[in-house]
């Protein structure tokens, strides 16, 4: 307790000693008009329309220009701008979807049955789910990233953070249009239009579209047809060629024996915004929007095989063409693999003493295609009413439909060891009312929330390893009720404001859960309901001071949580399981400071989360049960597992001499044991943009967050939380005039930094150094042409690193797999506006 409160102490301590220092560097400076210097941006982070320098929360705002100048095209792309957070694009395991986590509080499961730590709302509509939340930002107005909990205001799974993309609106006045064509590496074609239509003085219609198409940077290679290249064809064994052309040239050269790619790109989106006015205090804008991903699986190669982790089944399968699974099937090149999404052992094959390939006519001979499959599209509705000058009702309706098949092979090699088919469908329905109001002395905002869905799993888990097919057939049906309110009052007339909200939300899933496996001759199915349910009470308080026009400073503190989870992948009744939501409050002191005639805008914040509780699954093992309900034989022994509690068991390959002494083996499985363990999180940020003379922009930001939680500090290897604790990043460009033809030239660097990551709680083999990236982009702009081409060159310096590990040995399996992130690319952009 001591510690902790030390804790809260130091940083509160620190947050305080900068609050305190800033008025000193512009004690000389008058306040400037808010049309000089750096430009304001207006948020919604509070529900209304504020200037983000006068919202007294950690809030990172970029402009669609900003996006535009740093080549940012995803919300994957946000964690070169936010600090303290991280975006990853999410394993192939896992399909297209975007891992998220804000101050050290995050999760990566896209599984609809879990709920993510970040809310996502896209134009006030609420999205749900990691699946399919790598937006692309198609005529985005601005996005902002709002850090620590955000649950009186932003609702259910906001505990550490939310996302609000808000788009570019119609407008009545002007025609206007824009074509923007991009072209580059990878056989790179991207094309974005738009146009925004007056149809009469209060009506006026916006359309855009996009069209993404990359080839992977990751190629697929024939094994059998490689090792001939390499002089080594004993290495094959008697593995087939995955396609025959593949050897038609006698002189092998590296690209003879590329039979595909993954890491590609192929998105379609078209999206359409009406407004209408039909009074001066009314305005409705409906949206609808198209969207189709059909981009290839993931980079994903192979960075160790451990053959002492094999299963017996799986020493049969490769056996069967004379090969061992072993360190042959690692290429050496992280940009390469030998995974084909193809198993050449065809159905009805039986190898003897082998589980899976045992006659029957549904295993193996199976061929997927190695790309998912998204349509997600939506409709929505915006009603704002003025009630009054200074009181606004506003009401919001939306649906929205994700259907998404994603295939998945975990191996990396030509054969097959287990294959996923994973297809979902989810729809769901959003509905907000709300009043505002703001009246000099108090803002506020009161409303109600709705929101509810229906979602629908089905899996088809091809596991030749184990001998069993499994198919899950999974539904989840949310239901959130909320009512809400808040309010900033300034009841004197000396800058002191205090903010306090509360949110009554009642939420509610119901999950019913099928896992059949098939199994010879009596099938077995796992079946369980479960109605995950909480009924909480979020609350915000907070004290502001307008130091000055241009200066800010609070003190806040709110809670967050989540709804309690379950076990959504048992894979035998031992491993049904349910588990407590997370619950936190979170302290806060910042500053936002706009100084010397608003050319340096500084903003700083430090924090500290009281993690209270925590949920936390531990990656383990146990016997896997025969039809019998036995132990299956194979040859691992079950042992507790280390730096767990009691009760948690892991297995370990018998030994030689336990083998001939006659000591039984079973097979295992993996499991996930869960426990609830409270945590502490503590850090510090700071953003700056600088205008120092005309032409000459800089931006930079810095985080830094300390997870403690015993269950991590006590642990004997890596004593840490996966994420980065260091964040960074900086940018400067600097417009030059007077070009030929009227134009500007605009070159611009941006660097970024991740600090170091650990992603195994068992070895330091996969732990991944800091890194640092850097882009850069010229830009020659002719404003009165409405013409610009820009030229960049993404990751400049080639830099290798993995975007996610997937470390199948900590769980007992003998392969380890890498997503190498996206290598040097350069692209040429051009476009014209009308």
């Amino acid at each position: 307790m001591k510690n902790r409160m030390k804790e809260v102490a130091s940083t509160l301590a620190l947050a305080s000693a900068i609050v305190i220092a800033s008025p000193v560097l512009a004690q000389d400076t008058a306040a400037a008009p808010r049309e000089q210097g750096i430009q304001d941006i207006v948020v919604t982070a509070t529900r209304q329309a504020t200037n983000m320098q006068d919202t007294p929360i950690a809030i990172t705002a970029v402009t669609s220009e900003a996006l535009e100048e740093r080549g940012l095209k995803s919300v994957a792309d946000l964690t070169a701008l936010v600090p303290n957070a991280e975006f990853r694009r999410t394993h192939g395991a896992f399909g297209p979807g975007v891992s998220a986590s804000i101050r050290g509080i995050g999760a990566s499961d896209t599984n609809i049955g879990n709920d993510p730590t970040v809310a996502y709302y896209v134009d006030d509509i609420y999205y749900p789910t990691l699946l399919g939340s790598n937006f692309d930002l198609l005529d985005i107005g601005h996005i902002e990233v709002l850090r620590g909990p955000q649950g009186t205001l932003f609702g259910r799974n906001s505990l550490a953070g939310a996302v609000n993309i808000v788009s570019k609106q119609p407008n009545f006045n002007e025609q206007s249009a824009y074509v923007e064509l991009n072209v580059g590496q990878y056989n790179r074609t991207d094309v974005r239009a738009g146009f925004n239509l007056p149809l009469g003085e209060n009506l006026a219609l916006m359309v855009s579209g996009a069209f993404k198409k990359r080839q992977g940077y990751q190629k697929m290679l024939d094994f059998t047809c490689e090792m001939n290249r390499r002089g080594t064809p004993e290495l094959a064994g008697d593995v087939p060629v995955y396609n025959l052309a593949t050897t038609s040239n006698p002189r092998y050269t590296p690209d003879d024996c590329v039979v595909g790619h993954l890491g590609g790109e192929d998105v379609q989106a078209v999206r359409a915004s009406m407004a209408w006015e039909p009074a001066s205090n009314v305005r409705l804008t409906v949206t609808g929007e198209f969207i189709r991903d059909q981009s290839e699986n993931p980079a994903d190669t192979t960075l160790s095989l451990n053959p002492a982790l094999n299963t017996p089944n799986e020493n049969l399968t490769f056996g069967y063409y004379g090969v061992a699974y072993d360190s042959r099937f690692i290429t050496g090149n992280p940009y390469t693999t030998y995974e084909t999404y193809n198993d050449p052992i065809g159905a009805g094959t039986v190898i003897p003493g082998h589980t899976y390939y045992n006659g029957m006519s549904t295993h193996g001979g199976h061929t997927l295609p190695a790309r998912n499959d998204l349509t997600n599209w939506g409709i929505s509705a915006k009603l704002v009413v003025g009630l009054t000058s200074d009181i606004d009702l506003t009401a919001i309706a939306g649906y929205r439909s994700l259907d998404e098949t994603h295939i998945y092979q975990k191996d990396g090699t030509p054969l097959m060891t287990e294959m996923t088919t994973n297809v979902v469908t989810n729809d769901y329905t959003t509905g907000e009312l709300r009043l505002s109001g703001q009246h000099g002395w108090i803002d506020w905002v009161a409303g109600a929330f709705y929101f509810e869905a229906s979602g629908f799993q089905h899996a088809v888990i091809d596991q030749p390893r184990t001998g069993l097919i499994r198919y899950l057939n999974n539904s989840f049906d949310p239901v959130s009720k909320a009512v809400y309110a808040n309010a900033t009052v300034r009841p004197f007339d000396n800058g002191l404001s205090f903010t306090g909200g509360l949110r009554y939300s009642d939420d509610k899933k119901v999950v019913s859960l099928s896992n059949l496996v098939e199994t010879t001759p009596n099938p077995t199915d796992i079946e369980f309901d479960v109605t995950p349910e909480a009924k909480v009470l979020s609350w915000k308080l907070g004290v502001n001071y307008e130091l000055s026009a241009n200066m800010l400073v609070y003190a806040s503190a709110a809670t967050g949580y989540t709804l309690p989870g379950f076990n959504p992948r048992p894979q035998q009744p031992s491993q049904i399981a349910q588990f407590d939501g997370n619950e936190s409050v979170a302290y806060e002191l910042g500053a936002k400071l706009d100084m010397f005639d608003r050319r340096l805008r500084l903003n700083l914040a430090g924090f500290y989360t009281d993690f209270k509780t925590r949920p936390t699954a531990l990656a383990g093992q146990e016997l896997l049960l025969g039809p019998d309900g036995q132990p299956s034989p194979g040859n691992s022994i079950l042992i507790p597992l280390p730096d767990a509690p009691e009760g948690s068991t892991t297995c370990r390959p018998r030994t030689p001499a336990e083998i001939s002494s006659g000591v039984p083996g079973f097979s295992c499985i993996t499991r996930s044991f869960y426990l609830n363990t409270p945590a502490t999180i503590w850090g510090v940020e700071a953003e700056a943009t600088a205008r120092p003379i005309d032409g000459l922009v800089l931006n930079g930001a810095l985080g830094y967050h300390k997870f403690s939680s015993p269950d991590v500090d006590n642990r004997a290897i890596n004593p840490r939380q996966p994420e980065p604790f260091w964040s960074a990043n900086a940018g400067i460009q600097y417009t030059i005039e007077g070009m030929p033809l009227g134009g500007t030239l605009t070159p611009r660097l941006d660097w970024s930094y991740q600090g170091s990551r650990a992603p195994s709680t068992r070895t330091t083999a996969w732990n991944q150094p800091g890194y640092s990236l850097f882009n850069t982009r010229l830009t020659y702009d002719l404003p009165d042409a409405g013409f610009a081409i820009s030229a960049g060159v993404t990751n400049l310096f080639d830099k290798l690193y993995y975007e996610n590990f997937f470390i199948l040995q900590d769980s007992g399996q003998s392969n380890v797999q890498g997503q190498p992130a996206a290598p040097r690319q350069w692209y040429l952009q051009v476009k014209k506006t009308f």
